[in-house]
């Protein structure tokens, strides 16, 4: 009981940390580390981290025809974002953000990939505007690492821009997650759906040097995601 209630305590912390400060809620659980990535897909320059985690959940794809025969199209991510960190003998989680698809109010409700805070509910809208499959980086079978560039961002209905500063998004690191080789191959398959998990995916979201700041000091915001679904492109 008294370890179960700790690790509620520990988690309240971070919540707070995460709303208030995400910098301070960083410190909590470690230092951000960033893995090299291919030039195609390297972030510009003037951006800096402060804060990263770990997600469960899928990419999905449902199954359409053509003129050629069937395929798997992606339609959208679902995905649910963490901090890790030990309290005492114990390791546990705390939410900090969602990913999912939705419509872009910045582009006339252009559906795009979103990451939305748990803490604050503000919210970013992406669209890759890079991607590798260097084998030197990228696992075989895994969806390919990206760049992603923000096109809309809102601040949560209190104020809270733990996510809304955001410039770009990379995701690095996936492993798995590309579509089926079974399972779509006659009309009969035509709108199965197939919720595609991903084993492992480093997400990271920055900010500009230059853009205002709301915390001082806090430029690149990096999610370092385990079974990271991959976003729309």
């Amino acid at each position: 009981m008294k370890n179960h209630v700790q690790r509620i305590i520990a988690a309240v912390v971070i919540a707070f940390a995460l709303q208030s400060h995400p910098a301070s809620a960083q410190a909590l659980v470690g230092a951000v580390t960033v893995p090299p990535v291919p030039t195609e897909i390297l972030v510009p320059a003037g951006n800096t981290v402060f804060l990263k985690g770990s997600a469960i959940g899928t990419q999905n794809y449902i199954c359409q025809s053509s003129a050629t025969g069937f395929f798997w199209k992606f339609i959208a991510p679902q995905a649910t974002l963490f901090i890790n960190f030990r309290v005492g003998p114990y390791e546990t989680s705390q939410q900090i953000a969602t990913h999912f698809l939705s419509p872009n109010p910045v582009e006339d409700g252009t559906p795009r990939p979103t990451w939305q805070g748990s803490a604050d509910t503000s919210v970013v809208w992406g669209k890759a505007v890079a991607s590798s499959t260097d084998p030197a980086y990228v696992a075989p079978g895994a969806i390919p690492w990206l760049l992603v560039q923000i096109v809309g961002a809102e601040r949560g209905p209190m104020g809270g821009s733990l996510l809304s500063e955001a410039t770009y998004i990379h995701r690095v690191n996936t492993s798995g997650g590309v579509a089926p080789s079974t399972g779509c191959s006659a009309a009969a398959n035509v709108g199965a759906l197939a919720l595609v998990r991903i084993r492992r995916t480093i997400t990271s979201i920055k900010r500009s040097n230059e853009a205002p700041q709301r915390h001082k000091g806090t430029r690149l915001c990096v999610f370092v995601v385990d079974n990271m679904p991959q976003i729309h492109e």
